[in-house]
């Protein structure tokens, strides 16, 4: 049974959600400040329900992860993840005119219930020098609250429309030439703690710390686990990560982009290995979920979860 959630809204600001006095997630829509960083929403922090912190935020290594973003490496010579730019043969470079960002255009619903959140935002991406490229309409579900599972749901889903006279290209590193680094879409970033994590997949892939994150690295596969011990509380957190069924007839496959170490992340990446296009006044459409669990849950505790909370 799902527990009652709180709901606060700081308008202009964030959207946040408690449960038994745990902040479990808080949804910031004002970007931060730092154009280097691609200004855009982010989730972050995500909390189980036992109050373990689950992402990271600006980590030293790379000041542009922030919880749960949605976000796009490499768009049509254009970086919407943030940070540094790969370019093939010069390695990663400060390119800051390439750098684009998420504008915040306003929310259509925020409809909070007693034990579910559900919103629908809109937002226009914009490259560098000031034109939109793309109007995207999100929606972010909190449900599934039950302290019974000890875990919570976040859905993500997006749908993105090419606003731009030529077709927008989207691609990866690994696309641009860095092999198996092929990182962009709805990206997690853990905390520092979580560091050395276990990766799980379905079919007996994945396995203990970076070798079972590098045995789903670039995998196409429904769902994908991280496991992680933190530091100071004797508690394993289990992050689920899933695709909605209807990912598998999106306008490109989509595969796994994962690693334990040196950082904890996890993409949904939907050009790993090929770039794709979208023409001029069209549109894509992907539905993601996020479990958020205490302790260390294994491959058949993942798949009763999932096999019991449809879509």
């Amino acid at each position: 049974m799902s527990a009652p959630i709180t709901v606060t809204h700081v308008h202009g600001e964030r959207i946040s959600v408690a449960s038994g006095g745990v902040e479990l997630l808080a949804y910031v829509y004002r970007p931060d400040p730092e154009a280097f960083e691609s200004r855009k929403p982010y989730a972050h922090p995500l909390r189980t329900l036992a109050g373990n912190t689950v992402t990271g935020y600006r980590p030293n290594d790379h000041r542009w992860h922030k919880g749960l973003q949605m976000t796009a490496s490499h768009l049509s010579g254009q970086n919407f993840w943030g940070g540094n730019s790969y370019v093939h043969g010069r390695g990663y470079l400060p390119l800051r005119d390439r750098v684009g960002w998420m504008r915040h255009d306003g929310f259509d619903t925020v409809d909070a219930r007693e034990d579910r959140l559900s919103f629908t935002e809109h937002l226009t991406w914009i490259e560098n020098g000031g034109e939109e490229w793309a109007r995207e309409t999100r929606t972010v579900e909190v449900h599934s609250v039950e302290p019974r599972e000890g875990a919570w749901a976040l859905d993500w889903s997006i749908r993105l429309t090419n606003v731009r006279a030529e077709p927008l290209r989207f691609g990866s590193p690994t696309t641009a030439g860095r092999e198996m680094a092929g990182y962009t879409g709805l990206h997690w970033r853990g905390p520092r703690d979580l560091t050395g994590g276990d990766v799980l997949g379905p079919g007996g892939r994945g396995g203990k710390g970076e070798a079972g994150a590098a045995d789903m690295m670039g995998v196409r596969a429904p769902w994908l686990a991280f496991t992680g011990e933190h530091d100071g509380t004797d508690a394993h957190s289990t992050l689920v990560f899933a695709h909605a069924p209807e990912n598998d007839g999106a306008i490109h496959p989509s595969h796994w982009f994962v690693r334990s170490e040196p950082t904890p992340t996890v993409a949904f990446s939907w050009a790993f290995f090929e770039e794709f296009e979208l023409p001029p006044g069209e549109g894509f459409a992907y539905r993601y979920r996020v479990v958020v669990a205490d302790g260390a849950w294994d491959r058949e505790r993942v798949e009763s979860w999932l096999g019991t909370h449809g879509w």
